[in-house]
């Protein structure tokens, strides 16, 4: 049988207790639906006086394909979620207007990424992100899943895209959401994913970006939305400039000639 994610690194006693914390959060947690408004934009540079007579004939083109993270669940619209604002923080570092697009499901799993979101996008983007892994931690699909699902991913994206970046589970093992144990073993899971995921990625020299350990400097208060599970408004700014802040100096510069 292949092993689920970090199975064999709890105690047996905390496994059971983990379990019983997981059913009893399918009970209690009410996830944040994802919020309404268009699922596309164009975002420019802040200082937009200073790109007026350089600005490229278009803007970039970037489609981000996932979870519940790239609808922005936990905020009330569309605009204020992590698409966006990535959309503003490049827009910003790269000095040129970006075209945002957003293919994204609650609950998705890299597997729907693969099959069901990634041929949804159109055309040819000049950046397609990758943003899914939390769902399979919580869905206990094992690594060799996880490793077969996220190549695959990979691959597709690149017959679509020459500039493919893989962002890392979210921070569900903080969620005050989850019991104490549960979290333990979901913090567990998702190390050991994101270093499947990051040796992935290197072997086939595309860039990854890991938000799993990222410090937004925010305390819970602020950190998470109503439900208690989804990044708050706030959050999903810092987390956005988080992502484009790991960005390689030679991605940046492919993207601002793209």
């Amino acid at each position: 049988m292949s092993e689920t994610f970090g199975s064999s690194r709890l105690a047996w006693w905390e496994r059971s207790v983990a379990l019983i914390e997981a059913v009893a959060a399918r009970r209690t947690v009410h996830l944040a639906s994802e919020p309404e408004g268009e699922r596309w934009g164009t975002i420019r540079p802040s200082d937009s006086t200073a790109t007026m007579a350089s600005e490229p004939t278009r803007p970039l083109d970037m489609a981000v394909v996932g979870d519940s993270l790239t609808v922005g669940c936990g905020v009330e619209r569309q605009s204020d979620g992590l698409v966006p604002d990535m959309a503003r923080s490049l827009a910003d570092v790269i000095d040129r207007p970006v075209h945002w697009r957003a293919y994204g499901r609650l609950g998705a799993t890299m597997r729907r990424v693969r099959f069901r979101l990634l041929p949804q996008v159109e055309g040819q983007p000049d950046l397609l992100v990758l943003c899914a892994g939390s769902n399979d931690l919580m869905a206990r699909r094992s690594e060799a899943e996880w490793r077969e699902d996220l190549g695959a991913a990979i691959d597709e994206a690149r017959t679509k895209c020459d500039h493919v970046v893989v962002i890392s589970s979210g921070q569900v093992y903080r969620s005050p959401a989850l019991g104490r144990t549960l979290r333990k073993a979901v913090l567990t899971m998702t190390d050991r994913q994101t270093a499947i995921s990051r040796s992935i990625c290197e072997g086939k020299r595309v860039q990854f970006v890991d938000m799993t350990h990222y410090d937004t400097g925010l305390r819970d208060d602020d950190f998470w939305a109503y439900d208690h599970f989804h990044p708050s408004r706030r959050c999903y700014g810092l987390l956005a400039d988080g992502v484009i802040g790991q960005f390689e100096d030679g991605l940046l510069e492919s993207l601002r000639k793209a």
